[in-house]
């Protein structure tokens, strides 16, 4: 049987010990053990569960080194128009208690690739300056380009400055008109041989990545969205029943998902062990082997090699009919 991944209940108790300014809006925190014990390692990409004072969990990305085994560090921009996450990360103080999940990597570099283009826009260059130093580490040919509407906004923007002179670090700032910035387009025109385009950063950034990477060949193009670009909605099977029929492959029990519910909660209302973190399907936790059933894919996570396979159950659910789940 296969079923959940990654174990996101399990929590480790970390110290702030650093807060820095990084841009304006964005701070960033260095996490460490407090008896300054090694912490779990991870790999460029990877982010963490952030448990906060207020109940929320939110999912930050590590942007430091992947061989800083004695520290985490994040980047958060407060955003004022959000649920509340920010908002109360951007509370933390320096010495202040904090649980955090282990990490975990649904945005890996490919170990195949001769050459890496990393596009970032905003706070999603933060999972690129992991990567940034793991490639230099390996010796990989890269090229960064951060956008954002100008340097007061540009998080690590010393340490991004200090690489280019190199000439594969590039800094585009647009003013706030993306017309004025990177031409995504024409960047990423040639498709290269061994090269990967990685990108992160917000809806309008992301969704330009991808009309522009469009044309490269299948595995060479990676993407994260640390935000869902638009509301989750539950669709009305094809023969009029607004559900589906959950199967549980080792019992062979049935649960009924009504339209207004999510599958990850029906399976956890009826005692079965599905781990959730973010509720948007943009994290992996849930992710469950699927043997029978056609699925709508609402997550921004799985690629179609494994969604063939597998679903997010917080977000995605069946067409209709009976979904077969290796539980």
């Amino acid at each position: 049987m296969n079923s959940i991944v990654q174990n996101a209940t399990a929590t480790l108790s970390l110290l702030v010990r650093q807060i820095t300014f990084q841009a304006q809006g964005i701070n960033s925190y260095e996490l460490v053990d407090p008896l300054g014990k090694e912490l779990p390692a991870f790999t460029a990409g990877a982010h963490l569960d952030l448990h906060l004072a207020n109940g929320l969990v939110r999912q930050y990305s590590l942007s430091n080194a992947p061989t800083d085994r004695y520290r985490y560090v994040i980047g958060v921009l407060r955003d004022p128009n959000g649920s509340g996450g920010s908002a109360a990360v951007h509370q933390l103080t320096v010495g202040e208690g904090v649980k955090v999940s282990a990490p975990r990597n649904n945005f890996e570099l490919a170990e195949d690739a001769r050459k890496v283009i990393l596009l970032a826009g905003g706070i999603g260059v933060t999972p690129m300056k992991a990567m940034l130093h793991e490639l230099e580490l390996s010796a990989t040919d890269y090229e960064l380009h951060y956008c954002c509407k100008g340097p007061e906004f540009a998080a690590f923007k010393d340490e991004f400055e200090q690489r280019g002179s190199a000439g594969n670090v590039h800094l585009h700032f647009d003013g706030g008109d993306p017309r004025n910035g990177l031409n995504i387009t024409a960047l990423l025109e040639q498709t290269q041989d061994g090269c990967h385009v990685y990108y992160c950063g917000p809806g309008g950034f992301m969704e330009a990545c991808r009309n522009a990477a469009a044309h490269w060949p299948a595995g060479t193009v990676h993407f994260e969205h640390f935000k869902a670009p638009a509301p989750i909605s539950a669709p009305v099977s094809a023969d009029g029943v607004e559900g589906f029929t959950a199967q549980i492959a080792s019992t062979g029990q049935q649960l009924f998902v009504a339209f207004d519910q999510s599958l990850a909660q029906v399976l956890q209302d009826a005692g079965l062990p599905v781990e959730t973190s973010c509720q948007s399907g943009l994290c992996g936790t849930c992710k469950v082997r699927y043997l029978c059933g056609e699925v709508d894919h609402q997550d921004y996570i799985l690629d179609e090699s494994e969604k063939s396979e597998y679903l997010t159950v917080c977000v995605s659910r069946a067409k209709g009919g009976v979904l077969v789940l290796d539980l």
